[in-house]
């Protein structure tokens, strides 16, 4: 990834490692633009306040491997650009002075969206905005839906699919009965109109024929003569002077002189004549065919404009032309279709609303089941991790509740006995609730935690669900604020592990976190001739060193601090074998 203008980055090229990748630098320094960078080529929002003084846009470009995943293959070259030989493409974003943004994909500029759709599969960012989002109750379900995966996916696409026609139904069923008198006047106008197209039984593209029938026949006199003389012209006409015969009769006489010449070249020509008299002998007979079929008969010509008034009252009542009128009868069927009033019409809507009411519920209750066993797993893995993280004593309840329906819900179902909210992902609320030690009540994770102690949960609870993420890079920005000592050394490990089946980018303050690195960048803020800018370089071995002894408390110029460094680096070395 390059970054171009964003902050206090003038350049900087990543190059991460397919491992666990760390960023360092002291406060200030800009860690968290590498996240901001990420974050708009993931087609984030953009904003201009984050272009860097003097710099006339902010430039992200990145180079994605989607070795494995067809599906963004194909997503973008859905969107016209182009994947790399080695399946590999570059997605780069702009942003202006004046907020503008611009976005490419695989060559070809495409909406943020686009970006947008294809970090969906390749990235999962987990930062303090993500831990606030957990507070909320939707993001506590889908936190347990991407941790239960098919389990809850299955069941959940099948109550998605039953509900949107359930909800179709009871809107048309409610719709007919509210407005059953105005929906039987329209019937009846619709049924009228049906009625007189019937009545006079157009056929499509009949008006445009009547106009060359009506226009011949009104010109039959001019045709003949026209017909007639071309036809005399051509074959010649029994009271014609003889000496001036038709077409057919000079290429005839041609034919003879040709004979008579007996001569090889005049020879060769006599079969292209013979072609010219075969083709004149056509012509003579078509016209004479035209002659005979030219109609004089005023009654035909009587009956053919009568016939064209009849479409055109069509014509100026529901469409420009038959082809149109025809459309409008066929709408005009399928809207009465859904307008039929009766008894016996509402009677059938609402035994099938009541059908797929069933159908719902059951979809509902298998959700609700899969949800309930999900829960039990993470709430048990949860705790298992804070008690890695120096919080042995607590534990974490995920509850799944069913949502009670109120007086007026349009969207209640009666489930196993119950009348609930049908709402958009089931029927259930999802709570994480934290006991800090045994005999203490359970409470909302964010009102049963420290602030310290909150960090560590959220981070045991984005652990796990990364370990459950199929997307092959995670991120982790500075979630382990609050977080020191032994707790500190438990998260770098639980990073490690995570390294060994995705990409992970973690930005981070704890050194312990840091000596865990496959590879440790770090972002230098310095100022030159007033300017003021950061850099983004990857350490050696003695610079990591330094880095880690500078993170324990400013010890980068002792020799305890140096050790204790290398302590770090060693013990995290020797886990990670």
């Amino acid at each position: 990834m390059r970054i171009q203008g964003l902050g206090v980055i003038d350049d900087a090229l990543l190059e991460l490692h397919p491992g666990l990748t760390v960023v360092t630098g002291e406060t200030g320094a800009g860690k968290t633009m590498v996240v901001t960078g990420l974050h708009l080529l993931s087609g984030g929002r953009s904003d201009a306040s984050r272009v860097r003084n003097g710099a006339k846009k902010a430039i992200v470009e990145g180079r994605f491997a989607l070795t494995k995943l067809p599906a963004a293959v194909e997503m973008i070259e859905e969107s016209g650009g182009e994947v790399d030989e080695d399946g590999s493409v570059i997605a780069l974003r702009s942003v202006g002075k004046d907020g503008r943004s611009r976005a490419h994909l695989g060559g070809r500029s495409v909406p943020a969206g686009a970006l947008g759709q294809l970090s969906d599969q390749l990235i999962a960012v987990h930062g303090q905005n993500d831990q606030l989002r957990l507070m909320r109750t939707a993001e506590q379900r889908a936190v347990i839906d991407r941790f239960a995966g098919d389990a809850v996916a299955t069941p959940l696409a099948e109550y998605q699919r039953v509900r949107a026609e359930w909800q179709d139904v009871v809107r048309e069923l409610a719709e007919r009965t509210s407005r059953s008198r105005e929906l039987a006047q329209q019937a009846d106008m619709l049924r009228h109109g049906l009625d007189e197209i019937e009545a006079v039984a157009p056929e499509s593209g009949e008006d445009t024929a009547l106009v060359e029938q009506i226009k011949r026949l009104s010109e039959v006199d001019e045709l003949r003569t026209a017909a007639g003389a071309a036809q005399a012209a051509v074959s010649g006409a029994d009271d014609a002077d003889p000496d001036q015969p038709g077409a057919l009769g000079l290429v005839s006489e041609a034919r003879q002189r040709i004979a008579s010449a007996e001569d090889p070249v005049l020879t060769e020509l006599d079969s292209r004549l013979e072609q010219a008299a075969v083709l004149l002998a056509d012509v003579g007979s078509e016209l004479g065919g035209y002659l005979d079929g030219l109609d004089a008969d005023p009654a035909t010509l009587d009956k053919a404009l009568a016939r064209q008034a009849e479409l055109k009252q069509l014509t100026r009542k529901y469409a420009a032309d038959v082809d149109g009128v025809l459309a409008w009868a066929e709408e005009a069927r399928q809207q009465l279709s859904g307008m039929d009033t009766s008894e016996d019409a509402l009677a059938e809507l609402a035994r099938r609303r009541d059908a797929l009411a069933a159908e719902l519920a059951g979809h509902a209750a298998a959700v609700s089941r899969a949800r309930g066993e999900a829960a039990a797993e993470l709430a048990t893995s949860i705790t298992g991790e804070l008690c890695g993280l120096a919080m042995a004593q607590a534990e974490v309840d995920v509850v799944v509740r069913p949502m009670t329906a109120d007086a007026d819900d349009p969207a209640a179902l009666a489930v196993d006995g119950q009348r609930l909210h049908a709402g958009p992902d089931g029927v259930d609320e999802v709570e994480l609730l934290l006991r800090a030690h045994p005999g203490a009540p359970a409470l909302p994770v964010h009102k049963g935690a420290s602030g310290g102690e909150l960090s560590r949960v959220m981070l045991a609870i984005e652990v796990v669900i990364a370990g459950a993420d199929t997307v092959p890079t995670l991120v982790f920005d500075e979630v382990d604020a609050g977080v020191g000592g032994r707790a500190a050394v438990e998260i770098g490990r639980r990073l490690a592990r995570l390294a060994r089946t995705h990409q992970v980018l973690v930005v981070t303050h704890l050194p312990q976190v840091a000596a865990y690195a496959d590879q440790h960048l770090v972002v230098d803020k310095g100022t030159d001739g007033g300017v003021t800018r950061s850099d983004v370089r990857t350490l050696d071995d003695e610079e990591r060193v330094m880095e880690l002894a500078r993170m324990l408390a400013g010890m980068d110029g002792t020799e305890t601090g140096r050790a204790h460094a290398e302590e770090l680096l060693a013990v995290a070395g020797a886990e990670k074998v």
